[in-house]
């Protein structure tokens, strides 16, 4: 590997001078500036991440934490799987990389964030066990930024879930419908997209004088479709006095789909459906689901430009609230 010593002992100027030149450093003339640079080009020198990160404290890596518990999806997740596309795509346009921070081999979060020597932490969907583990990042002043969890001391960019939520039982209202059963998905205090949902889709109801019935509720212990399937199956069998089904998200919406159709029972017809997510299957299912779209772009916008204001020293609200977007199709119908 060329070192800057082997470039010294070829250009005839000192270890120190070829450093300033390599890093664009110190009060050099153009002439030996631009020798020093050609001569490193033509040995095929190239520079050590590790060592500049020593010189300038700044290593243009952003370590980001992804995994995927609840739904099992990985990287196809329908929400996160766009946040990651587009946060990496706003960071390398900044002129930083990306790595995956892990807990393997028995390595904390902060210990593999100070063997890579990243500037900041984005955790996009984090496993809600880890929450502890991050929090320690902002502890120990390391910018942080998340995009799901509510970690204390890190700002959170976020779909405004209740606004959502409440949106979602004024257009199910609108349609006419009294009786609306909620599928949700885990409730959480660090992750509570449902819960939230949940909030604002009560709120409405309790503000038209409708109410809800408790037995109209159903949580599931996942996000996914077989979750969804076995958590409608339970409500079902317990009442089927409603005439409409919001769906905490849209692979839970793909259960209730499948339920209905092994028990006869017709969507839109008989029972309304309304998903969230936008899942990229809920335009080519059938019939097309109607479902709230969230805003992904925004939320990996807003995430990279807070982490880097964070890192420049900026401070950061902590919390911003994204709105999402109602998406009608087929799987909703008036009812008398």
């Amino acid at each position: 590997m060329v070192t800057i010593y082997d470039i010294a002992t070829k250009t005839g100027f000192t270890a120190p001078t070829v450093s300033k030149a390599l890093n664009g450093t110190g009060k050099l003339s153009e002439a030996t500036r631009s020798k020093i640079l050609e001569v490193a080009g033509q040995m095929g020198y190239k520079p050590s991440m590790v060592a500049r990160t020593l010189t300038t404290k700044k290593s243009n890596l952003i370590g980001v934490i992804y995994d995927d518990t609840k739904m099992n999806t990985g990287f196809d997740h329908p929400m996160f799987g766009g946040v990651l596309t587009r946060f990496r795509s706003q960071m390398e346009k900044a002129g930083y990389d990306i790595v995956f921070l892990s807990r393997t081999f028995q390595m904390s979060y902060l210990n593999h964030v100070r063997l890579r020597s990243v500037d900041g932490v984005a955790a996009i969907n984090p496993d809600t066990e880890d929450n502890k583990c991050i929090a320690e990042l902002e502890q120990e002043h390391i910018p942080c930024i998340s995009t799901n969890d509510y970690i204390p001391g890190i700002c959170t960019v976020v779909t405004d879930n209740e606004q959502a939520g409440y949106k979602a039982a004024e257009y199910l209202v609108n349609h006419g419908h009294r009786r609306i059963a909620f599928l949700a998905g885990p409730f959480s205090e660090t992750s509570p997209a449902a819960k939230e949902r949940f909030q604002g889709f009560k709120k409405y109801l309790d503000e038209q004088g409708i109410g809800f019935d408790g037995h109209l509720l159903e949580e599931c212990p996942l996000w996914n479709m077989a979750s969804g399937y076995q958590g409608f199956m339970r409500l079902w069998e317990r009442t089927e006095d409603f005439t409409a089904v919001f769906a905490a998200n849209d692979t839970l919406a793909f259960g209730i789909m499948q339920f209905a159709e092994e028990r006869g029972i017709q969507i839109p017809q008989r029972l309304s459906l309304l998903g969230f997510d936008d899942d990229r299957v809920a335009s080519f299912c059938r019939p097309r689901l109607t479902t709230f779209r969230q805003d992904r772009d925004t939320i990996a916008d807003l995430a990279a430009e807070i982490l880097l204001s964070l890192i420049t020293g900026i401070p950061a609200p902590p919390i911003v609230r994204v709105p999402a977007r109602l998406i009608e199709r087929e799987s909703v119908r008036r009812y008398p």
